[in-house]
């Protein structure tokens, strides 16, 4: 199981960022976005 961590080391952004990506909330730009979700997206598939 991935945390929180290991998805800010993968896309190289911060805790807040990953939280407001995950939680809906807050200002995310569309390229942050994209790279939280493609990490998540790696981490889920190992």
């Amino acid at each position: 199981m991935s945390t929180i961590k290991d998805v800010v080391k993968l896309a190289g952004v911060s805790v807040a960022t990953v939280s407001r990506v995950l939680n809906k909330n807050g200002y995310v730009h569309e390229d942050t976005l994209k790279k939280v979700e493609r990490a998540i997206e790696m981490l889920e598939s190992v």
